[in-house]
């Protein structure tokens, strides 16, 4: 079975809290008649279109080539970049050609994805909740109103939050890694309202974006954890500073998560080796796909911590995609998703995912086992280098 053609798809969609969201979909077509569709990385302002057009490029490359050298094809995209930056931009392409030959996979044998990677090792995929809040939580007795419809309502069992509102303007703009006093306070006032709502059991995990310089970092988490228990302070630094994260880790109590921007298993290295994190948390399209992230996830098998990748704010690719890995893995603790994006994710879908009492239950159908709206695709279509979010 060879493959016959490769379309991208480049649209935009308004979600409730996230603004107007970008996503590149791949549909890759064999000359048996099985397609498989994937999902490619384009989160920064702007992205899509460089990624879309890599993709086009791949295209006359990738026409020929047998659908099942998977991981040959992996590598060949991955080394591509090696002088300007496959870890990122290289592995952002990778995932959306991966995801799709593992869809094509699935369907010509028959079975799910899940099956092909050795098979279930727990029933459903347990979740956590992000951007269960929206513009109108701007108050402790707003997150706490919102904890109640969201997470209590729908009987989820953990949540993420960054409750610093003051510093979201700073998310990919440069900073100086402090916070004020009274911003530092709100925040803390913002957990303890969801704490009191969630109960002492809930799992609440704090994303810090980075922002921090290491003595705030150490300062934000360990009140935090002394104050409301939180499971984990996430990102406390600059991603890039290793021995930054060294010196937090060395002084914080509350538990550590890391890699939404670490891109491939050699970026997880340091991190696993020098015990830097209690949690790892790739993200599917950005470290390359279904084959890059199954070798992370053995790697962290090896020093007993586990797998809980980021999602937000992908598309529902990247969800299922993500959940056939980690469905399949020891080491799994959850998976990230977005109450505000389940409709619009399900709008691009033939056939909805379903989400039950906090887990999402894959329906077991050949392939990933879903399929895109391409009637949708096209209705919510923009120009590639239109600028996003």
């Amino acid at each position: 079975m060879k493959i016959t053609d490769l379309q991208t798809y480049v649209v935009a969609e308004r979600a409730k809290h996230m603004g107007r969201v970008p996503w590149v979909f791949v549909r890759i077509d064999t000359d048996e008649g099985i397609s498989g569709w994937g999902e490619a990385g384009c989160r920064a302002n702007g992205v899509a279109g460089s990624v879309a057009q890599a993709l086009d490029v791949l295209r006359t490359e990738l026409i020929g080539r047998p659908a099942i050298d998977i991981e040959h094809i992996w590598h060949n995209i991955y080394h591509r970049y090696t002088y300007f930056g496959s870890r990122g931009f290289g592995t952002a392409i990778a995932a959306g050609v991966d995801i799709a030959l593992w869809d094509i996979a699935g369907k010509a044998t028959g079975r799910p994805i899940y099956d092909l990677l050795g098979g279930r090792f727990r029933p459903t995929v347990p979740l956590y909740s992000n951007v269960w809040f929206d513009e109108s939580c701007t108050s402790p007795e707003t997150y706490a109103a919102a904890a109640k419809e969201y997470l209590v309502g729908l009987n989820h069992s953990a949540c993420k939050l960054d409750p610093f509102r003051e510093m979201r303007q700073y998310h990919s703009v440069a900073h100086n890694g402090q916070i004020s006093q009274a911003g530092e306070q709100a925040g803390y006032d913002i957990v303890a309202a969801v704490r009191e709502v969630v109960g002492p059991q809930h799992e609440i995990l704090i994303d810090a974006h980075g922002h921090y310089d290491v003595p705030t970092a150490i300062r934000l988490a360990n009140n935090l954890y002394e104050q409301s228990n939180i499971g984990w302070f996430e990102e406390p630094v600059a991603s890039e500073s290793m021995e930054g994260l060294r010196a937090v880790r060395e002084h914080t109590a509350a538990p550590i998560c890391v890699g939404e921007r670490l891109f491939t298993r050699y970026d997880f290295v340091p991190v696993l080796q020098n015990r830097l994190a209690d949690y790892i948390m790739p993200d599917t399209i950005w470290t390359g796909g279904i084959t890059e992230m199954r070798k992370i996830a053995s790697m962290a098998e090896v020093y007993d911590i586990p797998l809980a990748p980021h999602v937000v704010p992908g598309g529902p690719l990247e969800l299922i995609a993500a959940a056939h890995a980690m469905i399949t893995i020891p080491n799994f603790y959850r998976l990230e998703h977005a109450h505000h994006l389940i409709a619009t994710h399900n709008e691009m879908l033939t056939e909805p995912y379903v989400i039950e009492n906090g887990e999402l239950l894959l329906n077991g159908k050949p392939g990933l086992g879903y399929e895109m709206d391409e009637d949708w695709l096209a209705a919510h279509a923009i120009e590639p280098h239109e600028a996003v979010r």
